[in-house]
């Protein structure tokens, strides 16, 4: 996990890798809380991940419907695999996928 801000705090982007598995995902959770607040655009680039458990689908939810109180979240390159989950799980439909 790599967390990017901007001086001011109101833009993060979030570079995930390898797998977004229950373990990793109860670590973002985490993490998370702490980074989110006063973030108004937030970025998920997914370009190196390649799954996502329901777990993580979880924390994904969670993030979008916090960040959508103050502002948007958006996840960026996804991977094939990866859209697969979403697409599987109907997420693509909940969740701002830009490909």
């Amino acid at each position: 996990m790599n967390f990017e801000k901007n001086d001011d705090g109101t833009v993060l982007k979030l570079t995930l890798d390898k797998k977004l598995s229950a373990v990793t995902a109860d670590q973002l959770e985490k993490a998370l809380e702490k980074e989110l607040v006063g973030v108004k655009d937030f970025t998920i680039d997914m370009a190196k991940l390649s799954y996502v458990s329901s777990a993580g689908l979880r924390v994904l939810l969670k993030a979008q419907k916090y960040v959508n109180q103050h502002g948007t979240m958006k996840i960026i390159n996804a991977v094939p695999e990866v859209m697969r989950i979403f697409e599987t799980t109907g997420f693509n439909e909940i969740l701002n996928i830009s490909k």
